[in-house]
């Protein structure tokens, strides 16, 4: 359950790698982290800290650079970039934005590391490995399919043979389980919790954190070792608290950390175990909730660049306009599940639910207003308990279906009373007791579509209502 006693609220997204154009899948991820701080915000009253950014180190972003003939610097600049043009492309409201090529990230790194080895949790050995690119992580033949990596099977994995640093992960399946006891929400959905406490009652294996700097120069260097640099996760993981201005523990860190992360399935490991075990040996709190994501296919089909089927931000904007976006990307499914979508599945959705569903209340609502010439006294109506209640358990698409059962229910009521046909004075109750529930909806879905509620609201609260332009244009085929 997300912390509704305290008055500060801390929320991160993972950092997407920037080897790819944003996808449909971390827009998933970034709207429902704003989706849900937007609550905490504007319905709340907390003061709140949205962090997102980029992860720009490790062999994948090195590689690529090589590959485009660019310096990794400037292959990561360009491709941050993309990223950070999400927050107009879909009205979004953080506060952070970090890069861990930043400086001071950089320092927060090596500061962690400080703190894990003098408190013995890091030691160097020989070892070899079955290693995936793709994940950047070592594979145990367990979690392999047919030899491969299942989320990258057109990949080889490579076999690892050198000194590295390594993290004493082993250490850390007792205190792990204790935490996962002591806070059974602590992973979201339920199913995912289960799903990392056998990951962690099976028993840990200490983890490769470095990488050898003449093989892989791209990265974060190793206090006091010019040989190596840090592995990937360990330096990325560290951005939740270095975007806090850790390790200064006065400042946003003491008013903000322990804080709630959004992650990805595939990320379950590295954000419910590892970066545990890593907070826990630097002497540090471990994060309140991480809340998971399933995966979206396409037609049934892993989105792909070689099957064309790829569905972008952009183009979701393109046709549907940012709070039609918004809107669609939360309907999908909760958390913990996979979705799968189309462009027939959402224009199915946009026209029932947006242009035929709330678009075409509020604009029957608004005609027939100006028809009676109705004298406007809205008032303010509360949340629903359950809409809250859904809410403050992150249930966002419970949330979301509660707007929509209004809009339905608003609907089948006009459509029992008919106002159209009754007389102006008769009418006018109807319509006022129906604008006062419209003003409702549209801050339940202030959180989901902030555009689009101050529209609603700016309009049904005036005094003289006019005729609206629809909310929602119909689709061109």
């Amino acid at each position: 359950m997300l912390d509704v006693s305290e008055n500060n609220f801390y929320l991160t997204t993972t950092l997407p790698y920037v080897n790819a154009e944003p996808h449909i899948g971390f827009a998933l991820e970034i709207v429902a982290g704003d989706v849900i701080t937007r609550y905490q915000r504007e319905i709340l009253g907390k003061k709140v800290v949205f962090n997102t950014g980029t992860d720009e180190h490790g062999q994948k972003i090195y590689q690529k650079a090589l590959e485009n003939d660019q310096d990794p610097q400037a292959y990561v600049d360009e491709y941050a970039a993309k990223f950070e043009d999400l927050k107009n492309l879909l009205s979004l409201d953080y506060t952070h934005f970090i890069r861990t090529t930043d400086p001071e990230h950089k320092k927060a790194a090596q500061e962690f590391w400080h703190r894990c080895d003098d408190n013995g949790y890091i030691y160097k050995k020989n070892y070899a490995i079955k290693y995936c690119v793709g994940c950047e992580l070592e594979k145990t033949d367990s979690e392999l399919v047919d030899g491969r990596c299942p989320l990258h099977p057109n990949q080889e994995l490579e076999i690892r043979e050198e000194e590295n640093y390594f993290f004493k992960f082993t250490e850390f399946q007792q205190p792990l389980l204790d935490l996962y006891a002591s806070s059974p929400k602590f992973v979201k959905p339920e199913s995912k919790m289960k799903e990392i406490t056998a990951f962690v009652q099976g028993g840990l294996q200490d983890f490769s954190i470095s990488r050898l700097k003449e093989k892989m120069p791209w990265g974060v260097p190793v206090p006091g070792d010019d040989e190596h640099v840090m592995y990937v996760w360990f330096d990325a993981l560290v951005n939740y608290i270095s975007t806090l201005g850790w390790p200064d523990e006065s400042g946003e860190y003491a008013a903000f950390w322990p804080g709630i992360q959004l992650a990805g399935k595939d990320n379950l490991r590295q954000q419910a175990a590892m970066w545990q075990a890593m907070l826990l040996a630097a002497g540090l709190q471990p994060s309140q909730q991480i809340l998971i994501n399933g995966f979206i296919s396409v037609d049934g089909q892993k989105m792909s660049k070689s099957l064309g089927n790829v569905i972008s931000p952009a183009e979701m904007v393109q046709r549907y306009g940012v709070d039609g976006t918004r809107y669609l990307l939360m309907n999908l499914g909760p958390f913990g599940t996979d979705m799968d979508v189309s462009w027939e599945k959402l224009d199915a959705v946009y026209t029932a639910e947006l242009a035929n569903g709330l678009g075409n209340l509020c604009s029957r609502v608004a005609k027939l207003a100006e028809k009676t010439q109705l004298e406007n006294q809205a008032e303010a109506t509360d949340l629903f308990d359950n809409y809250q209640q859904a809410m403050n358990e992150a249930n966002l698409l419970e949330s979301l279906q509660q707007t929509q059962k209004l809009v339905a229910e608003l609907d089948q009521r006009l459509a029992e009373k008919k106002p159209w046909e009754l007389a102006a004075a008769e009418a006018q109750p109807i319509l006022q007791e129906t604008i006062n529930k419209i003003l409702a909806i549209a801050k339940m879905l202030l959180p989901f579509m902030p555009e689009t509620s101050q529209a609603i609201t700016n309009h049904f609260s005036q005094e003289k209502i006019t005729a609206l332009e629809p909310l929602f244009p119909r689709l061109e085929n």
